[in-house]
């Protein structure tokens, strides 16, 4: 069965708008058209939408699901087991933070006493297997199983104290970046104040510092779209001078 593109749109739950946007970013492009140019979209491109959509939900980048979706060896199977993986292992991180808020009501209550490293210990672990999820082939790639380990573990194992202490690093950093956007000078006192916090913030987490780590860390924030995108939704072309500071200021 064919679809117009509004029947689509209803069909799907995404707005026309979007259908053309993907039309003409290259991700999905109609069957056909009928008379007068409206689109037309197959079964085939209905299965294709629906893999889009799955991507789009566990937060793939528009460039990445066109280059997975595009690959000749793209596995429609082995796409839809992937996303039920994921999607199961989601469930799995809501439901320990479901079970961490209703501790945390309990112990308001006066039900339950709660350590405070409990009350972190699902939020870290959230991250930490995002962060595999999005960065974890990359990183250990570029730096080694040992060195992510060793990281994860640092992570994992922070008391309260320590935690609130990168939560307000990992904010100072980005305030320090815009200003020194701002000023507009990666070599100035303010990035240089910005470089050497990233510097300290990194070490809560590596056992190791080497300023040729950092470099090719800079780098990985420009090249990677992912990092890219972090550092960006801040402000465009952030992540590039975060990457030129560190040059800079090593």
């Amino acid at each position: 069965m064919n679809y117009t593109i509004t029947e689509l749109s209803r069909l799907a739950g995404v707005s026309t708008r979007t259908l053309r946007y993907y039309d003409v970013y290259g991700l999905l492009k109609p069957v056909g058209a009928k008379p007068g140019g409206v689109r037309l979209y197959g079964p085939g491109e209905v299965d294709l939408l629906q893999q889009i959509l799955f991507y789009r939900e566990l937060g793939f980048a528009l460039a990445d699901i066109k280059r997975i979706v595009g690959s000749p060896a793209f596995d429609a199977d082995a796409a839809l087991i992937s996303h039920r993986e994921a999607l199961l292992a989601r469930r799995d991180r809501l439901d320990r933070l479901i079970a961490t808020v209703a501790d945390v009501l309990r112990t308001r209550k006066g039900e339950l006493i709660m350590k405070d490293e409990d009350k972190f210990k699902a939020l870290k672990k959230q991250d930490l297997e995002e962060n595999e999820r999005k960065y974890g082939k990359e990183v250990r790639d570029r730096y080694g199983d040992a060195v992510v380990e060793d990281a994860n573990a640092k992570y994992a194992g922070m008391n309260p104290d320590a935690y609130a202490k990168m939560q307000t690093m990992s904010s100072e950093i980005i305030r320090l970046l815009l200003q020194a956007m701002d000023e507009g000078d990666e070599r100035g006192d303010t990035a240089k104040r910005l470089v050497r916090l990233h510097k300290d913030w990194l070490m809560i987490f590596w056992t190791e510092y080497t300023p040729e780590a950092h470099k090719n860390l800079g780098d990985a924030y420009v090249e990677d779209e992912r990092f890219r995108a972090f550092y960006d939704k801040y402000r465009p072309g952030a992540a590039a001078f975060l990457r030129d500071a560190i040059r800079a200021n090593l």
